[in-house]
Parts: structure tokens; sequence; C-alpha cells
């Protein structure tokens, strides 16, 4: 199948129940026992939740992918139920292919425990990916368990990167960025990180004709405690795909769609093994990720008798039980910002900065959004006035401009 057909039918396959990205280890429940794929119970979490694993495919290639080992990077996991719907109802020659020609493995929701708070880390408070040697959580060992009995060609590590991640030096945000890990300190290449490489310049082909120039690398700097790292080193040729930013939309979910097809492009390419000819200069003219980027830069406003650029980044907050969020605003820098880009972008030329509490008429009807803080300041909320030649034309509250 062509990108194009993949896309064509996306909407047909989609698991209807995703909307937004805050869900929990239970909402997963209903739509695991409706699943007419292969599934069983691997493991426990922490905190005694089931771990799931689906299987589909009789091949010879073994291949393990598996998403949320942060519990609050779901993007993947949303796109794993897209693909179970896909390998359940579509029956073609590209399907065929594919399960004559491989053994898919997927862990879904390998940290349901960070999941039900949406939390990075595991109940015990410990970064999975950082937990590759020491082994000290339950599902650390069940990956590392999974690895040693399957012993996967390929494997895909599926994670959520920070929207402010940019392509290069650019203004593009990375909305997909790629990696394919070391195994040493001095980043060497073999056959089975070369695999890696040349499966991800497959994808990356694909996505710049659709997103271009929203690709990213991830650095490839040795990380010794990492599970991508060490699966290289392992023996798998390990994958890891992260999803960044869209715009202003926070749910990813035309990234979900993105992951839902570049796996199935890196499937197809290793069921044919038509991937071996691909250079690692191709992978390396991928541009690097870049932390580059502000929610919201406002450039060129005079402050303190000084022109100026504010760096404002918006942050997500967990409501209690972490099903929802509200931003929270900060002022992440000020001064010559020549360098940075925003996601949104604005010309402050000809205003002025001004504290809110010179116009009391809007510190009074958003006083509960201002708090404590009515002025321009550094690693604070970002709330003040905007002012031309003495006049409010715009002001900021939270984070978010204003017209007056």
């Amino acid at each position: 199948m062509s990108p194009a057909e993949i896309l064509n039918i996306y909407e047909e396959v989609k698991e209807p129940f995703f909307t937004h990205r805050r869900f929990k280890h239970r909402d997963l429940l209903p739509l695991i026992e409706a699943s007419s794929l292969k599934k069983e119970v691997i493991g426990q979490s922490f905190e005694d939740q089931d771990i799931y694993k689906f299987r589909w495919g009789n091949g010879p290639v073994k291949i393990l992918l598996w998403s949320q080992m942060h519990g609050n990077e779901a993007t993947a996991t949303m796109a794993l139920f897209d693909l179970f719907h896909f390998f359940a109802k579509i029956k073609n020659e590209f399907t065929e292919l594919l399960l004559n020609s491989l053994e898919l493995h997927f862990i879904p929701m390998l940290n349901p425990d960070g999941a039900e708070r949406f939390i990075r880390r595991t109940a015990q408070q410990i970064d999975m990916n950082r937990d590759a040697l020491a082994l000290a959580c339950p599902e650390s060992r069940l990956l590392k368990k999974m690895q040693d009995e399957l012993k996967p060609a390929f494997s895909f590590n599926l994670h959520d990167q920070d929207v402010r991640w940019a392509a290069g030096q650019t203004e593009n945000q990375a909305s997909i960025a790629f990696l394919a890990t070391a195994y040493n300190t001095t980043c060497e290449w073999n056959p089975n990180r070369t695999r890696a490489m040349q499966v991800i310049c497959e994808m990356n082909d694909v996505l710049q004709s659709l997103i271009p120039g929203k690709v990213g690398r991830f650095s490839d700097e040795f990380e010794p405690r990492a599970f991508g790292d060490n699966i290289q080193k392992w023996g798998s040729s390990l994958i890891l795909i992260e999803s960044g930013g869209n715009g202003q939309n926070r749910e990813k979910m035309e990234l979900r769609k993105l992951n839902f097809l570049v796996i199935l492009i890196a499937l197809e390419a290793i069921a044919k093994q038509n991937y071996t000819d691909r250079k690692l200069e191709e992978y390396e003219a991928i541009p690097l990720n870049t932390k580059c980027l502000f929610d919201l830069l406002i450039k060129n406003v005079e402050y303190q008798g000084q022109a100026i650029d504010i760096g404002i980044y918006l942050n997500e907050k967990n409501n209690e039980d972490a099903s929802s969020y509200t931003l929270e605003s900060s002022v992440e820098d000020l001064g010559d910002l020549s360098t940075f880009f925003g996601i949104e972008t604005f010309d402050g030329t000809g205003l002025t900065v001004q504290p809110l509490s010179d116009f009391s008429e809007i510190l009074t009807k958003y006083q509960e959004q201002v708090g404590d803080t009515d002025r321009l300041a550094f690693e604070k909320k970002a709330n003040f006035a905007l002012t031309e030649n003495g006049n409010l034309r715009y002001f900021v509250i939270n984070g978010i401009i204003h017209t007056s």
C-alpha cells in the first residue's frame, strides 16, 4: 500500500474512543477485551495493574513495539490501537505480506501507574528509561524479559517529546523525531545499528512529503542506563520514535495518525528488506532536534528603556485526578532572543511593557488568573500590559495575548 492508500483507510480503522491523551489503564480494558488479536497478560506494574502484550503475524522476523514507558507519553498508544484495528479488518496483499513475514509483539501501555497520574515516572518515582541496568521497577524487568525471550530483530521504542523541540535551528516544530540509538560511548555504527538507521530513512522519506522540514533527529549521545541504548547493544535494531509538537493542537491526533503511518511503512520495509541500500549520509541529513522554541515569543518590545524579546512557556498542569489539565505560563527568558523562534510569534515593535496594576479594570477582571504577579518578571507567570504612547493596546494574562 502506498502512503496515500494507508492514510485513506485510516478513518475506517481509527479507534474512536481516543479523543485526548489523558486516558487510564482502566479505559483500555474494554478495548483490549474487544480486540480479536491474540493478547495476554505478561506481568503486573508496581501497583498490580496488568500489563498486556498483543501478538499478530506468523513470519520469521520478530519485532517488539512498546509505548508509554513514560506514563505521560501516550500518542503512540493510540496509534497502536489503530493498528490493531487495521490488522483485524484489512485483508489485502499488504497485510498478507506483513502477516507472513513478521511476528509482531506490542505492549501498548508499559507504565500504567504513571499513566494513571499522567506523569513520566513509575509509581516508584523512577524513570524507567534510566532503569535498564538496575531493573528496580517490575515494568523494567518485564521489558528486559521480553527482550530476552523474544530476541526481536527490531525494537520500536515509542515516546513523546517536548513540543518546544525544533527540527534544526529553525522555526519548524519537530513533529516527529527519530533515533537509531548508540550502543557505546563512541557512537559507532555496527550492522545492528545501521539497520535501524536505514529503516528510519524509509520513514523519513514519507514524512518529508507530508510535513516537510518538521522531522528531527534525536541526539545519539550514549546513555548507559537507557533501554534504547542497551537494547541496541543487546542485539535488537532499536528505533526510537518521538512525537513532538503540532502547532497549538496539544492532543496530538494528527501525530497519532503519522505514527500509524510510519510504523506501517517501517514494517513493510523490514518485510521486503528494501531498506538495505540507504546511506548514513541520508540519516545524518535529518536535522538535529534543537531546543529553540517558545510557546509564545514576543519580539521588539520596550522594557525599562531597552528593546527586548520575551520568551514564554505554557506548561500543562494536571488536575487532581490527571484527567485534564490547565496551562500555567512562565516567563522563561528576556533579552536578545534572536536565535529563538515561537510556536506563536508576536511582533511588539512600538509597544512598551507596563504592569497590569496600571490598568485596574483589567486587573480586577482577571484577578483570579493573575494571582500575585501583575508585572513582567523572569520565571514568573506571564502577566503584563503592552501599551502604545501610554494607551493600552494588548495585555498578556497567563501567557495568552488579549487585544484591548
